[in-house]
């Protein structure tokens, strides 16, 4: 018998290499189909949640696929939430069992679509701009924003291999991670938005009031929505319901590839868990940093008390 066969495919798996594509370091399977992603056809009644990667995709995906079916749990545990939308850059050639190509299952998938992407702005493909597509942005404080994509490293053997917490936080704060820098990725969106139909919303203000954030999802999406439904769709898409829900949670799929044990894909979902992880010296550090690189941007600027504003306090 063929010993690679008794082999699990967690102890095969290679973690990916980072390749500048752009200007942007993308993993060499999505860089192979890039072709393909930047010709993608978008149609006018596509839907597309974009996000910098550990955001809060996963729990607006919900919020989004709850709100169309109008708050009805069985609709939405039709499949997982990777195969419900299409994660349009994503590519895992092998091995077979696994592969996975988000632009095919697009391609696949009878209107209406609600379509994930990581990508930066500058790199969406440009049919999405062409068909007008409705677009939601969700940004989250960037410190935090940085431990879960840590994490999300540490458990997922897909993504490169992310080296110690410092070492990551230097690869973080200079762009050099999966998807390139947060900063010019919060940006590029927000300035997009005023030429674009881009509902762009605070993953802490989702924290803070969830009914109003879906209100506001829903009246994107012109969708009317009862108390009754709103209620539901708070409750079902809560972090610690999601947590249990394995439509959702993504202990159905990767498996062997993402290492709940390590840490779950749906790990804390709080605000300001930061402060578990960084050290007073990094902490300063990194908010020298992140106000000069986040001058000019209103939202981001510090408030008028000093401090700086929830995208990183």
């Amino acid at each position: 018998m063929d010993k690679m066969k008794d082999l699990s495919l967690e102890e095969t798996m290679t973690r990916s290499k980072l390749f500048d594509l752009k200007g942007i370091p993308l993993t060499q399977p999505i860089a192979s189909v890039w072709d393909q992603v930047w010709k993608f056809k978008a149609r006018p009644d596509d839907v597309l949640i974009a996000t910098y990667a550990k955001a809060g995709t996963t729990w607006t995906q919900e919020i989004v696929d709850m709100i169309q079916q109008n708050g009805d749990t069985e609709k939405c545990k039709r499949d997982t939430t990777y195969k419900r939308h299409p994660f349009l850059e994503w590519f895992t050639p092998e091995p077979p069992s696994a592969r996975y190509s988000g632009v095919e299952l697009a391609e696949a998938m009878p209107s209406p679509r609600t379509i994930k992407t990581h990508l930066p702005v500058q790199l969406l493909p440009p049919s999405f701009w062409e068909q007008n597509c409705k677009i939601i942005y969700v940004a989250r404080n960037a410190k935090d924003n940085l431990v879960s994509y840590y994490h999300f490293h540490r458990m997922n053997k897909e993504l490169p291999d992310p080296g110690t917490w410092e070492e990551f936080v230097e690869k973080f704060v200079t762009g050099q991670v999966l998807w390139g820098s947060w900063y010019d990725h919060v940006k590029g969106w927000w300035k997009a938005k005023d030429k674009h139909r881009i509902l762009y919303l605070f993953y802490e203000d989702m924290k803070e009031n969830p009914k109003q954030e879906i209100q506001k999802i829903a009246k994107f999406l012109e969708k009317d929505l009862s108390q009754e439904v709103l209620n539901k769709i708070v409750h079902n898409t809560s972090f610690e319901v999601m947590k249990e829900n394995p439509m959702a949670n993504y202990t159905k799929d990767f498996e062997g590839i993402m290492d709940h044990s390590i840490s779950p894909f749906m790990r804390k979902g709080t605000v300001a868990d930061w402060k578990n992880h960084f050290t007073v010296a990094q902490n300063e550090k990194f908010d020298e940093d992140y106000k000069k690189k986040m001058l000019q941007v209103d939202r981001f600027l510090p408030t008028n008390k000093g401090s700086l504003s929830k995208m990183t306090a």
